[in-house]
């Protein structure tokens, strides 16, 4: 096997020769970077074993990978290979298709998340060029069943005969990705929608790229330790200039980054500097900065590109289109829950906005609130009238302690056995490993996770927190679900341990209720398995339901502990809330507005600006800035995946919390209907649409009025309807 550094000595002997050979050959062959006879090694893991991680190296990751890769694309020719000469009068065996595409994908997911895992955990054992080449050979792979025309064809003659619910729902996923990736269109119009997305690709990418510049060519500097007397230790330590000062004696740089614009914004007392940077922020990769970055165009022709893409596919716009893998299954649906919210969110924030003002001015506050005023009266409210301190509350909350009882509370109420496995390899010494064992299936595990808290260089605002799958329950492979939780908060020193703030905790709770839902699935197919085939404003639902369980004061206390003052005071254990409700109003308007946003972008021709200046008043309380360019940096919504689908976020906050009424209406009974939860929302995944799992839970569809309830913001007078 070729160690790294030879590996690197080879590279650079081949780069050599290839920028000094002569000029006189008349074709240059181009050797791709992943092939299936490629780099040497394996990687290899047999049925209910972990990854050696000790002998994962770069260059078994690729050739694995390659080979892996190409063993997919292999069975997916045999299978068309087989169904071509298949006469019009007989079926297809869709059983066993199923069973064969999942055993020829199980090694791919599994070398993918492994290589996923690294990459996350820690860059420097898989770069990023490296791991953008994993990445794109297997999602390219893994897609070849989904863009085969003869299993699209052969599927569709299937579509009545099949009654097992497994089967029918891998078959409508089927139909589904292969009617939208255009295998039911003509070849001219196939040909039309592949260079539609070719142009849409580089549009996307474009954007994203001038958004970056925007970002990193901008800086704000800070020599006044006064301007930055109540900023976080955290976020001076991010921003300082020289390392050799000390945090208290900068100066500090200040960036554009989400979480250094939020921090700033929260804790800078001068008005000035705070309208600096937020003015920065709203205009970034916008004509009114540099108008060489300007994103203004690139949102006109992504608009344009999507909607001809719809329009192909047979829709009248691309919002429509996007309904297709959502719960809500429809434009009118979801205009419908934006107007039921509004109606108790714009009310709730007039009235939040005026009595924040009203605070603000009593404390000398001469100048009416903006956008950028209010974090920072917020803040300041929240300290006077309650004493509550983000920063002194995180004492309470050691990262062990925190664990230990999210792992303790999760066992009771799903009756589940969680057991850290001291002797498995892993990529960092302070990874752990945990087996876990359902009650209800016997004594074998069923599954397992990796956690790794202190992955990456932590930096000032929310730490990141992923859940990575490693594999998919796959039964046709004969593999158990596996994953990895993976963070960056900061380590632990020898004078104080690991602490997290509210945000933390629930992130955290977040993160490992999509990895039970993960790893407690029943479905035997990958493709329906733990969190695929979920409707996407259905696949937070998990996690945002055990954040949830932070509102309740006793569950708080019980993952709280310090070695000086005990668990969480209960006072303070019931103010902890009001970081939630404390203008929720406000908070709840500002999601509604960029998810219809988003909506009308995608479904109206008008021009984006006028979308923006039609929408704002109907959601915000505040005038809307004449040079803010808030959509030019909408990178989740232009360059990622989110388009059409940022209410996502949204839709699964409103299912989780009618979710949550019924565990707090049913207190002295929760290990019931935690049971219930185990087996409709953990253990179904995708193998059942996710409105008949939720009517399965609480036997009626979902309404609006848990969130606003828990948003202390649902007055009896207004009676929304169900959704």
């Amino acid at each position: 096997m070729l160690s790294l550094q030879r590996l690197m000595q080879y590279v650079a002997i081949r780069k050599r020769c290839f920028h000094t050979s002569s000029k006189k050959c008349g074709y240059i062959v181009l050797v791709p970077e992943i092939g299936e006879e490629g780099l040497t090694g394996d990687i290899t893991i047999t049925p209910g074993s972990l990854p050696d991680f000790n002998d994962i190296t770069i260059e078994n990751c690729l050739g694995a990978i390659g080979r892996q890769a190409g063993a997919v694309e292999k069975t997916v020719k045999q299978i068309e290979s087989n169904i071509l000469p298949l006469p019009t009068n007989k079926s297809i065996d869709t059983v066993e298709l199923f069973r064969k595409l999942d055993e020829a994908t199980g090694p791919l997911d599994t070398t993918w998340g492994i290589a996923k895992a690294l990459y996350l955990g820690n860059s420097t054992l898989i770069p990023t060029k490296t791991y953008m080449n994993i990445h794109d050979r297997a999602r390219k792979a893994r897609a070849s069943k989904f863009c085969s025309k003869p299993i699209y064809d052969a599927l569709q003659k299937e579509k009545k005969s099949i009654v097992d619910t497994f089967d029918e729902r891998l078959l409508r996923k089927y139909l589904l990705e292969g009617g939208l990736n255009g295998l039911g269109l003509k070849d001219d119009a196939r040909a039309d929608l592949k260079e539609v997305l070719l142009r849409l690709g580089r549009e996307r990418a474009n954007f994203k790229n001038k958004v970056n510049i925007s970002m990193h060519s901008f800086a704000h500097l800070v020599k006044d330790y006064q301007l930055v007397r109540d900023f976080p230790s955290t976020l001076l330590e991010a921003t300082i200039i020289d390392n050799n000062n000390t945090i208290n004696q900068g100066p500090w740089k200040f960036t554009l980054q989400p979480q250094v614009v939020d921090g700033f914004l929260k804790h800078c007392p001068d008005r000035v500097h705070r309208w600096n940077i937020w003015q920065a922020n709203v205009r970034k990769a916008s004509t009114h900065m540099d108008k060489s970055l300007e994103n203004s165009t690139h949102i006109e022709k992504i608009r344009s590109l999507r909607k001809r893409q719809a329009n192909i596919l047979g829709y009248p716009n691309y919002a429509t289109m996007s309904m297709q893998t959502k719960m809500a299954s429809n434009i009118s649906n979801l205009k419908q829950l934006f107007s039921k919210l509004l109606q108790f969110a714009g009310p709730a924030q007039s009235v939040e906005i005026e009595q924040l003002q009203n605070f603000a001015t009593a404390s000398g506050f001469e100048h009416r609130l903006d956008v950028y005023d209010v974090s920072y009266w917020q803040r300041k409210y929240l300290l006077s009238k309650y004493k509550l301190d983000e920063q002194t509350l995180r004492i309470y909350f050691p990262l062990p302690k925190v664990l230990s009882g999210l792992f303790a509370f999760s066992e009771s109420l799903f009756g589940i056995k969680i057991v850290e496995r001291t002797d498995a390899q892993v990529w960092q010494p302070l990874v752990k490993y945990y087996d876990v064992y359902d009650n209800d299936r016997g004594v074998k595990s069923v599954g397992g996770f990796y956690i790794d808290c202190y992955s990456k260089e932590n930096k000032f605002g929310k730490n990141n927190g992923w859940m990575v799958s490693i594999r998919n329950r796959n039964d046709s492979a004969k593999l158990s679900p596996l994953c990895a939780l993976i963070f960056n908060f900061t380590p632990p020193s020898e004078n104080e341990p690991c602490l997290l703030s509210m945000d933390d905790l629930r992130m955290i709770f977040k993160t490992f209720g999509s990895a039970l839902q993960h790893i407690l699935t029943e479905a035997p197919f990958t493709d329906l398995a733990g969190l695929s085939n979920i409707e996407w404003d259905a696949s937070q639902v998990a996690g945002c339901v055990l954040s949830n369980f932070l509102d309740n004061p006793l569950i708080l206390k019980t993952i709280s502990d310090t070695q000086n003052c005990g668990p969480l005071p209960d006072d303070l254990a019931h103010k902890t809330k009001l970081f939630k409700t404390h203008l929720a109003g406000y908070n709840l308007c500002e999601e509604l507005y960029i998810a219809d946003l988003d909506i009308e972008l995608h479904q109206c021709d008008n021009f984006w600006l006028d979308v923006v200046r039609k929408l704002w008043p109907v959601y915000k309380c505040m005038p809307l800035d004449k040079k803010d360019s808030h959509p030019c940096s909408f990178t989740e919504i232009f360059s990622g995946d989110w388009g059409a689908a940022q209410f996502s976020h949204l839709y699964s906050k409103v299912i989780a919390a009618d979710i949550m009424e019924a565990f707090e209406d049913n207190n002295e009974n929760m290990n019931s209907i935690g049971e219930r939860f185990k087996k409709t929302f953990l253990s179904l995944g995708g193998a059942v649409p996710a409105a008949e799992v939720f009517r399965r839970f609480r036997g009626r569809d979902p309404s609006v009025e848990a969130l606003l309830k828990s948003l202390n913001i649902w007055r009896d007078s207004r009676t929304p309807d169900s959704l």
